[in-house]
């Protein structure tokens, strides 16, 4: 398993956000990358793939493939296309693996897919979402997130966003 490398941790307050992280996001990314999101039900790792999806100009609606498990896209001016994978109801690596996806000309995102990347790929990108509630400046309750993105292997030692 390849070191981490913390590249960068920040508060999102709400799902515009999230949104606006994945456009930012989309921009570093390029063919044979892997993103793994990581977090809760809720948490915002659909709309954090919608963000990434508008930044890369993807076509068609990016919603969760739950019952598809993956769903690629084309986009607008690139032959690369963004892969959208829900790797919930998988069981192991090798059952990603049979999905048959193009890891080297795609771009992936797969949400739930931490401990699925064993073989798949010495490079990929972790985006750890985690729910907090947070009291704001009047006494409401505020649903926040933390967002820890961490790069494994060589591809993203040098990256920042």
């Amino acid at each position: 398993m390849s070191e981490s490398n913390r590249i960068l941790e920040l508060q999102v307050n709400d799902a515009d956000e999230m949104h606006a992280l994945g456009i930012r996001l989309a921009h570093e990314f390029r063919a044979g990358d892997l993103v793994v999101l990581v977090g809760p039900l809720g948490a915002g790792k659909t709309t954090l793939t919608r963000g990434i999806g508008e930044g890369l100009h993807a076509i068609g609606n990016v919603s969760s493939p739950t019952f598809v498990i993956a769903r690629t896209h084309q986009r607008e001016s690139s032959s690369v296309p963004m892969v959208h994978v829900d790797a919930y109801r998988l069981g192991s690596a090798d059952e990603l693996d049979d999905l048959d996806i193009d890891f080297a000309n795609s771009i992936v995102i797969v949400e739930w897919g931490k401990g699925m990347l064993d073989g798949v790929s010495e490079n990929w990108l972790e985006v750890e979402i985690a729910r907090e509630i947070a009291v704001v400046e009047s006494e409401d309750e505020a649903d926040v997130r933390e967002v820890k993105i961490s790069g494994f292997g060589d591809r993203w030692k040098a990256v920042t966003f």
